[in-house]
């Protein structure tokens, strides 16, 4: 494959300079020592003491903007009108005298304080600034790390291609820029956290842009633009060269759409590194189900499907960006799951890449299919670790719901990825691969079969299916992303409705501690 070598297929003309055609909007976070002149409002944050009094968050940003006879004053002004300080409440306050006015930020006890309130806590507040242009905040006191997180991604706002109005007209989608000024911390640790937020927030945005707009051709071009930015080597193949190299899953996947599937790699490698980390995640750019149809209602969500390669092309780009000493390639399969004459059918038996057959029982459970042949090619990297991502089954929402993944594979290293998961705030359980479903999997005219002729552990049986492509000896973890992939209810934390970004998070701090170990 030729390196930066990018495909102009028919039907679809896409620019070589190809970009996201929208992108969401995040507060502009600064670090600084000195409060700003033009400052609207100080943020501060609140804990709930004892029999019902406030105490307000102290620390040198604290003290740096308001002395004792203020922040006396500020606490009464809470207490008067019936402030709680309880876990993210947001309350707005004139402030002292000769002071800007205040948000206080509930974290309530103090006691109880970890990272992932102080990152929800501030998520919930970057929603309630509205009217605010320049503000600061003594909150990166208490964790600059999350509090640059619930902020950046607290504050993100996704308009789509809605038609612009005039802002005197009273357009509701005129956006005022928005920044936040932490007072005080150390740079690295902010720089860091603010590269971590923006992989997030690009993931986001790949998610969240229509398939009209993003299909497999012009999401491969899109990604390439992205990595080669930070200095990543790329390479794409085409249909052709997919069948000419016996890609089965994907081209069975993809030749239903007039729009050709594509296949992406990105590679990131640090000169000192001593581990090869791989990533695979699933791009369905739109998941109609193929022949097997899914149900009309709901189906716009299946923009979505793809939110596994959205997560593992914005880690990638993260350990760029981090100089992260650990070598990884992104193995991205791309491809629309449409009906027509030319679509694969239930009872079809189709050839992966690496020899492995499958017969075909419900094209609806395409994911695993393009999952398949990226990850028997990442597999002949010989890489220390594999890492795929997908929103692969309902079953996994059935058994989760719709914020916590599913982790699967090698024991200790699913563990692992499950516990970082935890600990960063993106929720994550490890799931078994029960030795019953060997036999489930297997197929009477083939080596496997997509699927099981049971509705029970649908998200375990999948991931055993994947287990037959991940290479001997190689450290593996399957993350089942159905739900968390995409909000569809109202927004909470630090996490918007739509595209979340899970599990970028998870994934850039497990790369994080394979490099340092």
């Amino acid at each position: 494959m030729a390196k930066n070598a990018v495909s102009t297929a028919a039907p679809a003309k896409v620019s070589k300079d190809a970009t996201i055609p929208v992108r969401g909007r995040v507060a502009d976070l600064k670090l600084t020592k000195k409060l700003p002149k033009n400052t609207d409002a100080v943020i501060v944050a609140v804990f709930a003491g004892e029999g019902g009094s406030l105490e307000l968050a102290g620390g040198a940003a604290l003290d740096s903007i308001f002395n004792t006879k203020q922040q006396s004053a500020i606490l009464k002004q809470l207490e008067s009108i019936g402030a709680k300080g309880k876990a993210n409440e947001v309350t707005r306050i004139p402030g002292a005298e000769d002071s800007a006015p205040v948000v206080a930020i509930g974290l309530g006890k103090a006691e109880e304080l970890d990272d992932e309130k102080l990152r929800r806590a501030t998520g919930t507040s970057a929603r309630a600034l509205n009217g605010f242009e320049n503000v600061a905040t003594t909150v990166g006191d208490l964790g600059l790390e999350a509090a640059v997180t619930g902020f950046a991604l607290g504050s993100y706002s996704y308009k789509g291609l809605r038609k612009a109005k005039d802002e005197e007209n009273g357009d509701d989608n005129a956006d005022k820029p928005l920044a936040i000024h932490f007072m005080g911390g150390d740079k690295d640790q902010f720089v860091a956290a603010q590269v971590i937020a923006e992989s997030v927030v690009l993931a986001r945005d790949l998610v969240n842009s229509p398939s009209s707009h993003l299909y497999p051709e012009s999401y491969a071009v899109i990604a390439a633009n992205e990595a080669a930015a930070y200095g990543l080597e790329t390479e794409i193949l085409d249909e052709k060269q997919l069948l000419a190299q016996g890609f089965g899953g994907i081209l069975a996947v993809g030749n239903g759409s007039s729009r050709k599937p594509r296949l992406l790699r990105l590679t990131w490698k640090h000169r000192k590194a001593s581990k090869h980390v791989a990533l695979v995640g699933k791009g369905v750019t739109f998941d109609t189900g193929g022949i097997s149809l899914k149900p009309g209602a709901n189906m716009d969500n299946m923009i979505s499907d793809m939110g596994g390669s959205a997560a593992v092309i914005a880690t990638i780009i993260a350990a760029a960006r981090l100089n992260l000493k650990v070598n990884v390639t992104a193995t991205v399969p791309m491809a629309e799951n449409m009906p027509s004459g030319d679509a694969f059918r239930p009872g079809d038996v189709i050839t992966h890449y690496g020899g492995i057959t499958s017969e075909i029982l419900n094209t609806d459970a395409e994911g695993r299919l393009i999952l398949a042949d990226a990850m028997a090619l990442a597999s002949e990297d010989n890489p220390d670790y594999l890492i795929d991502a997908a929103t692969l089954t309902g079953a996994q929402l059935v058994a989760l719901g719709g914020r916590t993944s599913g982790v699967m594979g090698t024991e200790e290293f699913r563990d692992s990825v499950a516990a970082t998961g935890r600990a960063v705030g993106e929720q994550a359980w490890a799931m078994p691969l029960p030795e019953e479903l060997d036999e489930e999997v297997k197929s009477p005219v083939a080596d496997l079969r997509n699927v099981t002729n049971s509705r029970f552990a649908g998200m375990s049986a999948a991931g055993r299916y994947l287990q037959e492509f991940v290479g001997e000896g190689i450290e593996w973890a399957h993350v089942d992303i159905a739900g968390p992939a995409f909000n569809t209810a109202a927004p909470y934390g630090y996490t918007p409705k739509r595209a979340t970004g899970q599990p970028v998070r998870t994934f850039v701090q497990v790369l994080s501690d394979i490099a340092e170990n």
